[in-house]
């Protein structure tokens, strides 16, 4: 009965959304208390959908089809994932981190992807396709929830957080080079026909990406942006940087590359312009938004019946994993130089599957390349792993403690320099923020440079933020109103905020994110009309300048100094 009222209250609703406004209510509730749990949320995404997948309610709103279309809006989620990950690529941390990088990072897949290749082959679990795919997948780290946890611990300048830095931007190559011949791997019609042919046609077809996709990120992206920019529309903007990243991801779909290597080249053309601090801060929150509903499509696919009956597989894979990757990454990172510490550290941050394991599962899974079961327990137990990373980590800290006094190495800690965790202005210390660089901003910039005083200016004029950059101005094309911005500026190491801009509204917003960081720190904001002034302190600025009092006192001088004349 309960269920017949349920099918005719739902009945005027499309299953899509009723299934979307299920998943988000639930993503929240269950993400609520893992984090008073103090646990990482991507576990709640997929804690969520498992729930939902065996409660009996997809098939009261609309069964597979409103499945289907969630994994295809999951898809997205992958697309924005990897133009992101081009976005942040950057040469200087690989410049800084190469030997870590390409040494550790290249010992730890290989050495992973010949251990699990081999341990497939000899069980015979799946094809040498299968093999290859598995090995792959289960040797990626999970770069996010990694980064996270040592950021969480407070530890993202420690030589073991570098190592896992460095690790994590050589699996992202790999992982970019290997979704080119990813197609090659999965089974499809005409597959019998002879592998060179095929790379053939693969190599000719990457030629022809390279040659459109460069044309794009010399010319037509950035003249694209740069027009944009003008009209002074967020909207427009958002529109644009989205627009050219599914654009790029279509023409690489087309080409039978993939649409996540095409989204990947679509960020790596923007990431050393001057637009990359504001795409970031508009992607971001769109990223996160469709990556949730990745996390939860995967947790869909888990039949909990069928985890119950591979519980013993799905835990010994999970053991076996962590603890297998951990001991490796821990001895490559002793063999580079880490203190034994810091090594075990690195190696617990990087003990488990990641966000392209799950890509690459799924993959495989509706490609039929191993049994429903197997499909199961590897999901079920990459997913296990990330979950329990956090954790793990946490317990990392006294675990190195009491080895170390029981004498377990002395070795001495490598000097890991250079790279930042996000891509911020680095090395900037008791600095000033000067959010907009117009006459006033212009004139308080020079003004603190000359009294010896450390600048960062926040800009939305391209030409502007060019001309800074020409010359040697530390300078973000960003906006002040954007959460992602407040970070970008290292905030938590300045002395000062000045908002030179007279809206008072994007002042009130930036205002609300500053005190929220940093309720200390002097805020002079500026303001057009006097009905502003008490509504920007009540907010939080220290001192307001208010333009109609300037402007009055400056006429009250000229006019007296004219009665004089």
């Amino acid at each position: 009965m309960s269920a017949a009222l349920v099918i005719a209250a739902t009945a005027n609703i499309p299953p899509l959304f009723a299934l979307l406004a299920l998943m988000l209510a639930g993503v929240v509730m269950v993400s609520l208390l893992l984090l008073r749990l103090r646990q990482s949320m991507l576990a709640g995404y997929f804690i969520c959908g498992v729930l939902i997948a065996n409660s009996g309610v997809l098939a009261l709103l609309g069964g597979g089809e409103s499945h289907d279309q969630v994994s295809q809006m999951a898809e997205f989620g992958v697309v924005l994932l990897m133009f992101t990950l081009g976005l942040e690529f950057s040469l200087g941390d690989l410049r800084f981190l190469r030997r870590l990088a390409f040494v550790g990072g290249g010992w730890q897949m290989g050495l992973c992807m010949v251990v699990v290749a081999v341990a497939s082959t000899a069980l015979h679990s799946s094809s040498w396709q299968g093999a290859v795919l598995l090995s792959v997948a289960l040797a990626m780290s999970s770069t996010a929830v990694s980064l996270k946890s040592f950021q969480d611990l407070g530890l993202e300048a420690s030589p073991g957080a570098r190592m896992a830095l460095a690790v994590a931007i050589f699996q992202d190559l790999f992982i970019i080079v290997f979704f080119l011949f990813l197609p090659l791997l999965l089974p499809h019609e005409g597959a019998a026909t002879a592998l060179m042919p095929r790379l053939g046609s693969l190599a000719l077809r990457g030629g022809a990406f390279v040659i459109l996709a460069g044309v794009a990120a010399r010319w037509v992206i950035p003249w694209l942006l740069n027009a944009v920019t003008r009209t002074r529309s967020r909207e427009l903007f958002t529109l644009s940087v989205i627009g050219s990243c599914v654009g790029l991801a279509f023409v690489g779909g087309l080409l039978g590359l993939g649409l996540a290597l095409g989204a990947f080249v679509a960020g790596l053309a923007v990431s050393e312009s001057i637009f990359k601090h504001r795409i970031l801060a508009d992607v971001m929150p769109l990223k996160d938004l469709f990556l949730t509903l990745f996390f939860v499509s995967v947790g869909l696919m888990i039949d909990v019946k069928a985890a119950m009956v591979l519980w013993l597989p799905i835990c010994t894979l999970t053991a076996v994993l962590m603890l297998s990757k951990a001991g490796l990454v821990t001895v490559i990172a002793r063999h580079l130089g880490l203190a034994h510490k810091q090594a075990l550290m690195a190696g617990l941050g990087l003990c488990s599957a990641g966000e392209f394991s799950l890509v690459l599962l799924q993959n495989a899974g509706g490609a039929h390349l191993w049994s429903n079961d197997t499909q199961q327990t590897l999901l079920a137990a990459s997913a296990l792993s990330m979950g329990l990373l956090p954790a793990l980590l946490k317990f990392g800290i006294p675990l190195g403690d009491w080895l170390v006094k029981r004498g377990w190495g002395r070795g001495k800690p490598v000097k890991v320099d250079g790279g930042n965790l996000r891509q911020r202005i680095s090395g900037l210390t008791d600095h000033a923020i000067i959010c907009g660089h117009g006459p006033v901003g212009e004139k308080l910039n020079k003004a603190l440079l000359d009294s010896g005083v450390r600048t960062l200016v926040v800009e939305l004029n391209a030409d502007t933020v060019q001309k800074l950059q020409r010359q040697g101005q530390a300078v973000l094309f960003a906006d002040a109103s954007h959460e992602e911005t407040w970070e970008l500026t290292q905030l938590k190491n300045a002395r000062m905020v000045a908002l030179t801009f007279p809206d008072a509204t994007v002042n009130a917003q930036a205002l609300a994110m500053i005190r929220e960081h940093r309720p200390d720190i002097s805020v002079l904001a500026r303001a057009r009309f006097s009905s502003d002034v008490e509504r920007l302190k009540r907010l939080g600025a220290t001192q307001v300048v208010n333009d109609e009092t300037e402007a009055s006192r400056a006429m009250e001088d000229a006019a007296i100094t004219l009665q004089g004349a």
